[in-house]
């Protein structure tokens, strides 16, 4: 029915894909997973609460496009269904549903409603003591005066990477740690503590599902893992989190599903309301044109303040660079530019607007990176190139992509001599091969 309602009479491609991923989801026994996720999404709608239209690997699913999940045909953007579900995977898989902030606890009320309190909880996060919170923490312990353990406090780097013992070795901790014993005593006893989990929260998108209970047997959630009531919280809201992170709720073979609060869609769907009261026009968000000449100039002048993912300062220098006129401009130079693939974007600039060639090492890459000018740019790329390269299944290429991203040397020594062995058998010459591995 969905096939029908996107596709009008689905045929060829279309059935072929769909097959191909219902034996993946059947085998896997995942249907449920995608008709709670679909269930979820259809009520939202009904509702008038804005969805995401989909994204991360997600977006590769056929199955979630026709379910309504997604709004990206895949076939048309040449996503691939593996990146999202491998056949070799054992986990479900994760279909991230992204809602406006102010309307997410309607869809997690929804959920609860749907499929009863006793079954249904948010995921626990634990807020972890960093380098300067464990100084403060210890000092108020110790009775120091607020002024003087937050000096401390600050005499420690701040940044992610800090920590205690890159703090012990900047000479005013080691000046401040001979001025006073007690001082000493504080960073001992705050290093020890450095990096415990300080109090839990909820997870900002984790919702847990858990069976029923069958008649007279155990069931819901505390059938499975134990939950915890957060502070603040009365015994009338019976609001659980589960005592389980993440992880631990992926072991157990509970459902999980994501369901994140996004401000953006907040300030889009406030922003349609407003041009609704005032100039008297709705606004159908899957009808807005994509090749607006307007928009793509705004783009090419480097007018986005506000626009999620190209407002930084760079950015902004690469579109007025770019200068980009169809869609396909703006999904490149924004998968682009992320650390490492950056250094290619003067490069894909000059090969956009014709100033060099595309060039590609062997004929063979030409089809899979047409559209990029000759750069791997897409995750989907590398798969394609080792399963039409190498040979690899589609669900080793996957895997092949997975470990790449992990960038474990004896992992990356291993990837490479079964690549260039398999490219070999291809009838690719073994300089050529590694060289394109090493472009990898």
């Amino acid at each position: 029915e969905g096939a029908k309602r996107r596709y009008g009479a689905p045929k060829g491609a279309v059935m072929e894909r769909l097959d191909q991923e219902l034996e993946v989801i059947r085998d896997k026994s995942f249907a449920t997973y995608f008709l709670i996720v679909g269930d979820i999404v259809g009520h939202a709608k009904a509702r008038g609460i804005l969805v995401g239209p989909g994204r991360g690997s997600a977006a590769g699913s056929l199955v979630a496009y026709v379910l309504d999940i997604t709004d990206l045909d895949p076939l048309k953007y040449g996503l691939i269904f593996e990146r999202f579900l491998n056949p070799g995977r054992v986990e479900p898989p994760d279909i991230d549903i992204d809602f406006p902030d102010n309307r997410r606890d309607e869809v997690v009320e929804y959920i609860r409603t749907t499929f009863g309190a006793e079954n249904v909880a948010q995921i626990v996060t634990f807020a972890r003591m960093n380098a300067r919170a464990a100084v403060r923490d210890v000092g108020r312990a110790m009775g120091l005066p607020y002024g003087e353990m937050d000096r401390l406090a600050k005499m420690i780097p701040g940044g992610p990477q800090s920590t205690l013992a890159k703090g012990l070795e900047t000479a005013e901790v080691q000046a401040a740690i001979r001025e006073r014993e007690d001082y000493g005593r504080l960073f001992t006893v705050a290093q020890a503590l450095e990096s415990m989990a300080r109090h839990p929260s909820k997870h900002a998108a984790g919702v847990v599902i858990a069976p029923p209970a069958a008649d007279g047997g155990a069931g819901g959630l505390r059938a499975h893992v134990p939950l915890l009531r957060l502070p603040g919280q009365t015994a009338e809201e019976n609001v659980y989190v589960t005592q389980f992170d993440m992880d631990g709720i992926k072991h157990l073979g509970l459902l999980k599903i994501d369901i994140l609060g996004l401000r953006t869609l907040t300030v889009l769907e406030e922003t349609r309301q407003l041009v609704k009261r005032t100039r008297d026009r709705d606004i159908a968000y899957h009808a807005v044109p994509l090749d607006d000449a307007e928009t793509y100039r705004m783009f090419a002048e480097g007018r986005t303040d506000g626009i999620f993912q190209f407002e930084s300062s760079g950015m902004r220098d690469a579109l007025r660079k770019l200068k980009p006129d169809h869609l396909e401009d703006l999904i490149a130079l924004n998968a682009l530019y992320r650390p490492g693939p950056m250094e290619q974007i003067d490069t894909y600039i000059r090969r956009r607007r014709g100033l060099e060639p595309p060039v590609y090492d062997v004929p063979e890459l030409e089809p899979l990176l047409k559209s990029t000018y000759g750069i791997i740019v897409y995750q989907e790329q590398v798969i394609q190139i080792v399963h039409k390269l190498a040979g690899y299944t589609m669900t080793k290429a996957d895997d092949f992509r997975r470990s790449m991203g992990k960038k474990k040397a004896e992992i990356i020594a291993q990837e490479k001599a079964n690549f260039i062995t398999g490219a070999v058998k291809h009838k690719i010459t073994k300089d050529k091969a590694e060289r394109i591995f090493d472009f990898l």
